[in-house]
């Protein structure tokens, strides 16, 4: 467990660690040392850390959250569905709910305006009456309003002072604005209130704004009433059980209705589960009764429920109408159910086809990094993930199958490295030793296998043969065909030694080099390549015997290019004496013969020293090897060959060889 919690330790960042030790430090101060400066500055500090790593770990949720698809499409579909609907409905019951407030507000205030201008229309009746009338009018106008403003009391000052009731404790004060109206603040309660002054005399209405009365302003609208004004709450004052005082502007007020008044009309029973309660409250400007020069500020507040207000708006006439409005809602709202429900399905139902098709393409991808290839995931449907998992399976077969070519090609590289060890050791590894001949060869073949040969062999009797030839076609068909004709020629090479020891044994004579004729060799090898090879298999090919005593060379060349002796700078092109080896069955061949003097180099070379083209479609020539040849005459064979053959490269200025290159040099001591 130890090493566990060191190993999480490391793992931790720098920023982490300097937040639990900050985090335990403030732990520890706040046991031993609370309330310090440097305690409430390691506060900060561990507060903007927790803020940082809470950022940092939340974003790394997030993203490990939604790494796979069905997490980020549905955070995409709370996103751009779920959120805005939300916000929508947010945003539409918040309307409703200020649209609502604001219509009770309206309701209840427009009606209180009306009440207050019919006590104005009271009051302005009462200075109409004659001083000796005014008595028995106000009497009239105190029963006929008693009826709708109840505890109404109204007063006129003018010689005698007259009250209505008698008892009313009402008087209007001196400063009170003379021809208006409103609602006054006295001694905690609301009243509607009303002065006119005529002829010297005053005329004033009072009438207290009761909780029960605003309920039943608006009928079956709910509870209405002015909270309690208060004074600013004194430090150290304790609370009035769960109540505190507000403030609203330079105002305090108790969230209780003034004067302490019972509650009036009940509130309506929600009709549903959706027919929330409404509260609102408005400023009211009133006058204050015992300083009216100064007005105050006042809390009017309703509370409601939207099937209230429904009733109240579409009342009367409109019974049906609302009926149908209902309905209609209903309807939509039914409507807009299913709707969204339908939307969930198809939602999810596209959103199980996309994640499950993903899923399948990220299981087979696995697969594919392991190695199998063999894996097929399910086609569905005809979208484009259909076609997306069609490709799959398609990359999935054609992957399968170049594997299955590379292991066949590898299996060829190997055996074609075989068969180029093979080859290599077919050619002669070393020059046999002349008394008067030096001989070399060198071969580069075009691809790992080539279809040049060359060959030199002692013969007894102080001869030497040397072979030159070149097999059409390049590769592995050509580099077979190249090893039937080493193998052809030295099998018939020593039948024909055999045959002259037969011929030269009875009579005991001497056996004479030239008995061994070129010509005859290559014609047994033209007929055996014919009858072992396909028709359109066939090699150009030049066999020469070297007398070491004589300095004579005897040669057959089929179908060759001539072979060029330099003797004292000049060059000389060797005869043809037939066709190509392999393409008819009764070709003749000749010999012809040469004499060596000391210093001659015999130059013995295929085509892909003379035809291969530069960028101009020039090819090398002849003429430019005898020159290259006779220039570096003087040196090493070994380096004139090298010499040639990376003229040849420079020339074609091509990384690759067109066609295989073989030199072969003998040089007359």
């Amino acid at each position: 467990m130890t090493l566990d919690l060191k190993s999480r330790w490391k793992r931790l960042g720098k920023l982490d660690q300097s937040f639990i030790v900050l985090a335990a430090l403030y732990l520890l101060l706040q046991l031993f040392a609370p309330g310090g400066g440097f305690t409430l500055f390691l506060e900060f500090v561990v507060i903007v850390l927790g803020a940082w790593e809470l950022f940092r770990l939340t974003r790394i949720g997030l993203r490990r959250a939604i790494w796979r698809l069905r997490n980020r499409l549905i955070v995409t579909y709370v996103l751009i569905a779920v959120v805005p609907l939300l916000l929508i409905i947010t945003l539409v019951g918040l309307g409703g709910y200020l649209m609502a407030s604001q219509i009770a507000i309206y309701l209840v205030r427009s009606d209180l305006d009306r009440r207050v201008a019919s006590l104005e229309a009271a009051v302005e009746g009462l200075t109409l009456a004659k001083p000796g009338a005014r008595q028995e009018m106000i009497r009239q106008t105190g029963e006929i309003y008693t009826k709708r403003f109840p505890g109404v009391a109204f007063l006129i000052e003018g010689g005698s002072t007259l009250r209505w009731p008698e008892h009313a404790a009402v008087d209007a004060p001196l400063k009170l604005p003379a021809n208006s109206g409103g609602i006054a603040l006295l001694q905690g309660r609301y009243y509607a209130w009303s002065n006119a002054v005529r002829a010297g005399a005053r005329f004033a209405a009072l009438m207290p704004l009761t909780r029960r009365y605003l309920c039943e302003m608006v009928p079956g609208l709910g509870d209405v009433y002015f909270l309690q004004p208060s004074t600013p709450p004194v430090a150290g004052q304790k609370k009035r059980g769960r109540f505190t005082s507000k403030a609203l502007g330079n105002e305090w007020f108790e969230p209780t209705p003034a004067g302490g008044d019972a509650p009036g009309t009940p509130l309506p029973p929600p009709v549903n589960r959706f027919d929330l309660d409404v509260a609102w409250a408005s400023p009211v400007v009133v006058t204050d009764w015992t300083h009216p020069e100064r007005t105050r500020s006042a809390v009017l507040l309703v509370h409601t429920r939207f099937s209230a207000l429904f009733q109240i708006l579409l009342t009367g006439n409109l019974d049906e109408f609302q009926g149908t409005v209902l309905i209609l809602f209903y309807v939509v709202s039914i409507a807009f159910l299913i709707v969204g429900i339908i939307g969930f399905a198809i939602g999810f139902s596209l959103t199980r086809t996309i994640t499950g098709a993903v899923h399948s393409l990220y299981e087979g991808t696995q697969r594919v990094m392991r190695g199998d290839f063999s894996i097929r995931i399910r086609v569905s449907g005809r979208d484009q993930l259909a076609d997306l998992s069609s490709s799959f399976n398609t990359m999935t077969e054609n992957l399968e199958r170049l594997l299955a070519v590379a292991k066949e090609k590898e299996r060829l590289q190997a055996e074609i490295e075989i068969a180029k060890e093979v080859q290599e050791q077919l050619y002669p590894k070393t020059a046999p030793v002349m008394k008067t001949l030096h001989i070399i060869g060198m071969c580069q073949p075009a691809r790992m296998v080539s279809g040049d040969y060359y060959d030199y062999q002692a013969v007894p009797g102080n001869r030497l043969a040397i072979a030159i030839g070149d097999v059409a076609g390049k590769g592995i068909s050509a580099a077979l065909l190249m090893a039937s004709i080493q193998s052809a020629l030295r099998m018939e090479l020593r039948s024909s030694l055999e045959r002259v020891a037969e011929l030269a044994a009875p009579s005991n004579t001497p056996v004479n080099g030239f008995r061994l004729s070129t010509a005859q060799m290559v014609s047994d090898l033209n007929q055996q390549l014919y009858a072992t090879t396909s028709p359109e298999k066939y090699a150009t090919f030049c066999l020469a015997l070297y007398d070491e005593e004589s300095g004579t060379v005897t040669y057959t060349n089929a179908g060759h290019l001539p072979p060029i002796l330099i003797r004292n700078g000049t060059a000389t092109s060797l005869d043809v004496n037939g066709t190509v080896v392999g393409a008819f069955p009764l070709s003749k061949y000749d010999e012809s013969k040469i004499q060596l003097q000391s210093g001659d180099l015999l130059v013995c070379y295929t085509d892909g020293i003379t035809e291969p083209e530069n960028e101009y479609g020039e090819m090398f020539g002849e003429e430019r090897l005898i020159e290259l040849v006779s220039k570096h005459a003087d040196r090493e064979d070994t380096r004139i060959i090298e010499t040639v053959m990376e003229a040849v490269r420079q020339w074609t200025n091509s990384p690759e060889l067109t066609d295989d290159m073989t030199v072969v040099l003998a040089r007359k001591q």
